[in-house]
């Protein structure tokens, strides 16, 4: 049974950086060409999200030209375990800080990185088996686009990583139309699949069309678990 879908709804975003690692690099950062799927996902989650919904992404419009970057900078080289996470929130006394100016733990690492970049996202929400009667497709429809036109948003979205923030409003009929490219963009990350015992990775074919992605369904027969 095919699940009902709204209407497409458009939200244009853009910046001066943005990194959308390429998961096949595991030390120095590249970026993909273009924003992934669960990248703008992330964004259009930020201006609304609630349990009763969720967000299928269609399309992503490339505006500006695809610029690269280059930037060298300090990153740690571990996390803070999740033991003593786990013992401050039961109360207990955990060190949870990282110093990052001792140079055990600091290291230089360097990303290649987009610059400029303006896209306008083409997405569309569906019910989740959390929705009760008062809740439509048309409710949230209306939701999305009045916290959008205010920009509104629950954090400030970010373009593949939190440090690279992103500007955001609805797609205007003045907006500059996608940029004239078409190229190969190898397997692109889809989304992470949470269904099937525990997080995976989904990947599909990306191809960019006079500045255009498409981006197939989960169920689609091309994306690759």
């Amino acid at each position: 049974m095919t699940q009902p879908l709204s209407r497409v709804l458009r939200l244009r975003v853009w910046g001066e950086r943005a990194c959308f690692t390429r998961p096949e690099m595991k030390v120095e950062r590249v970026s993909y060409e273009v924003m992934t799927p669960s990248a703008a996902r992330g964004v259009v989650e930020a201006v609304l999200w609630r349990p009763q919904m969720r967000w299928r992404i269609e399309r992503v419009d490339v505006l500006a030209p695809i610029r690269w970057d280059s930037v060298r900078r300090n990153e740690v080289d571990r996390k803070v375990p999740l033991r003593p996470v786990l013992a401050a929130m039961n109360g207990g006394r955990a060190d949870l800080g990282i110093d990052a100016d001792d140079p055990r733990v600091r290291q230089q690492r360097a990303a290649t990185i987009l610059r400029d970049v303006d896209y306008v996202i083409h997405a569309r929400i569906a019910l989740t088996a959390r929705a009760g009667p008062e809740d439509t497709l048309a409710k949230y429809v209306a939701m999305f686009e009045r916290r959008a036109a205010a920009g509104q948003c629950f954090h400030r979205p970010y373009l593949g990583t939190r440090e690279f923030a992103a500007d955001f409003a609805p797609r205007a009929a003045d907006a500059p139309p996608p940029i004239a490219e078409s190229r190969d963009l190898g397997w692109m990350l889809l989304d992470i699949d949470h269904g099937r015992g525990g997080p995976a990775p989904m990947f599909f074919p990306a191809r960019l069309d006079n500045g255009s992605l498409a981006v197939p369904p989960p169920e689609a027969e091309e994306v690759r678990r």
